[in-house]
């Protein structure tokens, strides 16, 4: 490499832009130290000079390690990549003779050329010399500025910290780089400018301190950038984490407050919080805007013209107004003498006390529909500029964006809690056996549903279940499998038979899930859900239980006692392990309280909570059901630090069980054989009459038992039995130990039989066949008119 090949490239600004292998052995700088700062920080002390034409200079450089290096060097001209002139700096070999030219050019043009601010100061930090751009910079004449205290010289924001970085340097010979420094020019003092600030000390060929050089370089067009893309990649990270269209709007004001404004006000479309479809642009002076969120810079003072929630429509004339008119930003001076401040008095006042002096207002805008209006004050930032206002409409299609994604969830939410609420029993049903009541807190799945179901022979169902998921499809799953739990009551299955039948359509309906095309979101979601089915029989104060995924009920003795049941829990529905759903019978003393729920209700309250929870706030067994239902909400999901809505929908379903009067229950132990029917119609006119039965009911009552117990001498086996109750209906139940099921038979005009049956289910309200370990039962119900 020939001698003449720089060392190093210095640029037009003079800053260092080429760094060669030699110059760092040279010096021991590596390229990344160096390359992009001053090359004044290289200099021990000042070159002699040069004239920029090549002739040769004495510099003396700074080591890497503090030490000084005195070489020849040589100054020419080269040009620049990127068009202009740049300086290549070369070393001259030792024995050539070096002139002080280069010294002098090279101080020349750090003083007269540089576009790099460059203060040389004594050791008490007073202003000795300043260059071209320094007087540029600062925007007064040279002899104004020689002789005063950098930190007076500036009005700069923090002088303290400042002073202490120039007198360290004094101090340890440490350079300073890279500080950020905001000052406020005195030409400009309205204007708040940031400077990159470097530092050096100076020293004599014996080691003597003689100051500091201090290069000042105008940042605030970077600074003010790099501000917009913070702002902008904090605005994309924290805004729209949730779907709530309220919290959006307060992330958005948090965070923009305070690095990017002063103050920041979020209006939305009062229809669009709830979730209604927003309106076209321009948006009417008459649409009302709800304020949604609000936040301002400490120690500006907090005094809102309107609070949030606040409702109202956009005062005419105003930015605010045109902004959501036009859908184009507002970017607005203000001041005392803004005439459009006086249409909104209490508005105007906030400003005034803010001492907000700039103000952005850009509509909330998404595909041409407006959703609201951001509004953002500066007061003691410095005035907004129209790159703020492109920045403004960035965030504002961002946060629009976000919004209407929480609208179309509201939306469905309010449209899937709706569907539930419609599938959902209105009312308890209500049997002199059973008293029951229930709580419901939605959470925003929309799949929790329960039911009481009136069954013959005065039995009660108990239903509580969970479709997994949320949205308008877990609503119309959980329909579907309470429309089912309902058709499969009324055949009179066992709790663990139902839940096998139950589980099977889950499965079908998990299939044809699957099998949607792969474009639908359905598809990837898959079906999940559970249940528990307790029948409550008052005759025999028996009650049968089985789950599939629900925890165990807890029983509240009529002494007090609080006790878990022990139900195995089977699979959930939709398994495909055709897995058994265990069954347990429990005898219920009159007056017992039997409550079922999902696992929502329990896992708001703290982590260790159980069912032992649950126990506790159900320890008074005679306090109305509804009052246990209020306990349990206000102790399980209102206590402290808890208050908000359960992860999935809370369900408690309390029932209070009696036993039915023995008076009102009849049996009898029939002959198996013709004599039966005669029996039967005998013991039957004779209970009805002594239960004050009226004629109509007695005559049909009696015409369903004879047929009944025709059809079990001649289909069924022995023993036969008949058993009448009297609850809320009349119930018939002819029971035999035969496995063959009763067929409903339409009899052709010659026959002389076959409509037992179908004599039996013209009579009754309702009949069916229930299948026991021992045989079959064929019942019927008659409606009984209310009491006097």
């Amino acid at each position: 490499m020939a001698h003449d090949d720089p060392l190093m490239v210095v640029d037009a600004v003079g800053t260092l832009a080429r760094w060669s292998r030699r110059a760092e052995e040279l010096l021991g700088y590596p390229a990344g130290e160096v390359l992009g700062r001053p090359a004044t920080v290289l200099a021990a002390e000042p070159p002699s000079a040069a004239d920029g034409q090549g002739r040769p200079a004495r510099a003396v450089l700074r080591h890497r390690d503090g030490h000084h290096v005195a070489v020849d060097l040589r100054v020419r001209p080269t040009p620049a990549p990127g068009g202009g002139l740049a300086w290549a700096v070369s070393r001259i070999p030792e024995g050539t003779t070096a002139g002080d030219g280069l010294r002098e050019a090279l101080l020349d043009a750090l003083f007269t050329r540089s576009p790099v601010g460059l203060h040389l100061l004594d050791t008490d930090l007073r202003i000795v010399r300043v260059n071209t751009a320094t007087r540029n910079l600062r925007g007064v004449p040279e002899e104004r500025m020689i002789g005063r205290l950098l930190i007076d010289a500036y009005d700069v924001e923090d002088a303290r910290a400042l002073e202490r970085m120039l007198r360290s340097v004094l101090a340890d010979g440490q350079p300073v780089q890279g500080l950020l420094v905001r000052v406020r020019p005195e030409s400009d003092p309205e204007r708040i400018r940031s400077a990159d600030v470097s530092a050096f000390r100076l020293e004599g060929p014996d080691g003597e301190v003689l100051g500091a050089a201090v290069t000042a370089v105008d940042v605030t067009e970077r600074e003010a950038s790099r501000t917009r893309v913070r702002t902008l990649d904090r605005v994309r990270e924290r805004v729209g984490r949730t779907l709530d269209t309220v919290i959006t709007c307060q992330e958005l004001a948090d965070a923009l407050v305070p690095g990017f404004a002063d103050l920041a006000v979020v209006e939305v479309v009062d229809a669009v919080v709830r979730g209604d479809e927003p309106p076209l642009g321009p948006l009417g002076q008459d649409v009302p805007l709800r304020r949604a969120a609000y936040q301002v810079r400490a120690g500006i003072t907090d005094a809102p013209a309107y609070p949030v929630g606040d409702v109202r429509t956009l005062p005419w004339p105003t930015p605010y107004a045109q902004s959501v008119a036009d859908l184009r930003p507002r970017l607005t001076s203000l001041g005392p003498d803004t005439p459009w401040l006086a249409i909104d008095p209490r508005r105007a006042e906030a400003i005034r006390a803010s001492g907000a002096h700039s103000l952005i207002s850009a509509p909330l805008v998404l595909r041409g529909t407006v959703l609201g209006l951001l509004s953002l004050y500066r007061a003691e930032l410095p005035p907004f500029e129209q790159q703020d206002v492109d920045l403004a409409l960035d965030l504002a299609a961002h946060t629009a964006l976000c919004i209407d994604n929480a609208r179309r969830f509201a939306r469905e939410h309010t449209i899937a809690a709706t569907l539930q609420r419609r599938l959902l029993p209105t009312d308890s049903t209500e049997r002199a056996t059973v008293e029951s009541a229930h709580l419901h807190v939605p959470g925003g799945g929309g799949g929790g549903w329960f039911d009481t179901i009136a069954l013959p022979g005065a039995r009660t169902a108990l239903v509580v279940g969970n479709v997994s998921g949320s949205g308008i499809h877990t609503a119309t799953t959980m329909g579907e499998l309470r429309t089912v739990i309902h058709t499969l009551a009324a055949q009179d299955l066992e709790p663990d038979e139902l839940l096998a039948r139950l589980n099977d359509t889950t499965v079908h309906l998990a299939a044809e899930r699957a099998g949607l095309p792969s474009g639908d979101p359905l598809h990837r979601e898959p079906l999940s859900a559970t249940c528990v089915y307790a029948v409550y029989d008052p005759v025999t104060r028996n009650c049968t239980i089985a789950s599939a995924g629900q925890p165990a009920p807890v029983l509240v003795s009529p002494d007090g006692t609080t006790t878990v049941t022990e139900v195995s829990g089977g699979p959930s529905l939709g398994s495909t392990d055709e897995e058994p759903f265990p069954i347990a019978v429990v005898t219920l003393a009159d007056g017992s309280v039997l409550a079922l729920y999902t696992p929502a209700l329990l896992a708001a309250g703290p982590a260790a909570a159980g069912p032992g929870a649950l126990c506790r706030v159900l320890d008074d067994p005679a306090a109305p059901l509804q009052d246990q239902c209020d306990r349990a909400l206000y102790g399980l999901l209102g206590g402290p630090g808890q208050g908000a809505a359960p992860a999935g929908d809370a369900i408690l379903l309390l029932a209070r069980t009696h036993a039915v009067d023995p008076g009102l229950v009849a049996d009898w132990l029939l002959p198996a054989d013709r004599k039966a029917p005669a029996i039967a119609r005998a013991h039957a006119r004779d209970r009805l009459a002594r239960w004050g039965v009226d004629e109509e009911t007695g005559y049909a009552a009696e015409l369903i038992v004879s047929e009944l117990v025709t059809n079990a001498v001649r289909y069924g086996e022995p023993p036969l039995s008949l058993r009448l109750i009297k609850d809320r209906a009349l119930s018939c139940e002819v029971h035999d130990a035969g496995a063959t099921a009763p067929r409903l038979r339409h009899a052709r005009t010659i026959d002389e039989g076959g409509r037992g049956l179908f004599i039996a289910a013209q009579l009754a309200r309702s009949w069916g066949t229930r299948y026991t370990a021992d045989g079959k039962t064929v019942w019927t119900e008659q409606p009984l008119p209310p009491p006097a």
